[in-house]
């Protein structure tokens, strides 16, 4: 499985030169590749031909067309998930469609790995062969008690046969990170699990939320794109500590990125 070049726990964007159309058109160059690649991967899953190395090697070709159309990518700390022993619960801010479908490149050559996912994503045209695939754990953000139990019961039944959980614990993607509306279902799922929570933060704005179609927004190459993966932490009592650790190590990564720009 192929593995991102990592120096130092840190992956960076090599430049390239790049194209005065590709710098006018990003979206155009960017949109076209990703359709074909989403297409291909939809075809392959529909055929269960869909597995951990497609997925990595899709996410990876879909990483690369953002590069190829400007776009800087910086990766840190992924030796706190390659050097872990166990499945482990992975608890990050949400931005945009990017983080969804590059962070397969990054951890699945390590790790295997899931998603909580809403329960409209495996009824998405095209995309729902793959996310089906993928064997995530859905919610319907509608009754929260009932959400609640489906994470804990399905989050159990995929750490236990080594498969990591991603969560993303906002109701919603929103360039803005609200810490009131982050909630501890991730923090629960790894208490109940015994297995440790890695903080991830992440921005990725660069991938803009369409007027019309949500996924389908702006491409904006001047904008860096950043990943970083924290300690792992075990949690401790009801987990409050830790909760507060999250969203700290988002907040202060989140704000040391935009000072940069």
């Amino acid at each position: 499985m192929i593995q991102l070049p990592f120096k130092d726990s840190i992956y960076r964007t090599d430049s390239e030169k790049i194209s005065p159309f590709v710098r006018t058109f990003p979206g155009l160059t960017f949109y076209s590749r990703f359709i074909n690649i989403v297409y291909k991967s939809s075809v392959k899953a529909k055929q269960n031909r869909y597995d951990d190395e497609e997925w990595c090697q899709s996410s990876l070709n879909v990483l690369r067309a953002l590069e190829n159309v400007g776009i800087c990518v910086e990766i840190a700390g992924i030796d706190n998930i390659k050097q872990l022993d166990t499945p482990c619960v992975v608890i990050g801010n949400h931005m945009s469609v990017l983080e969804t479908v590059i962070l397969p490149a990054i951890i699945v050559p390590y790790r295997r790995m899931t998603y909580i996912v809403k329960q409209s994503l495996l009824e998405y045209p095209v995309f729902k062969h793959i996310m089906r695939s993928r064997d995530p754990i859905a919610v319907n953000r509608k009754n929260p008690r009932h959400d609640l139990k489906a994470v804990l019961e399905g989050g159990m039944d995929r750490l236990k046969r080594g498969i990591s959980v991603i969560v993303f614990p906002q109701t919603t993607r929103s360039h803005s990170f609200d810490s009131t509306k982050f909630n501890t279902i991730g923090i629960k799922l790894a208490q109940k699990a015994g297995v440790p929570v890695i903080p991830l933060a992440l921005l990725t704005d660069a991938w803009g939320t369409g007027k019309y179609v949500k996924d389908f927004g702006g491409i904006d190459s001047s904008k860096n794109v950043h990943f970083s993966f924290g300690e792992p932490m075990l949690i401790q009592s009801r987990g409050s500590d830790e909760h507060h650790a999250v969203i700290q190590f988002i907040n202060r990564n989140l704000r040391k990125w935009k000072d940069e720009r």
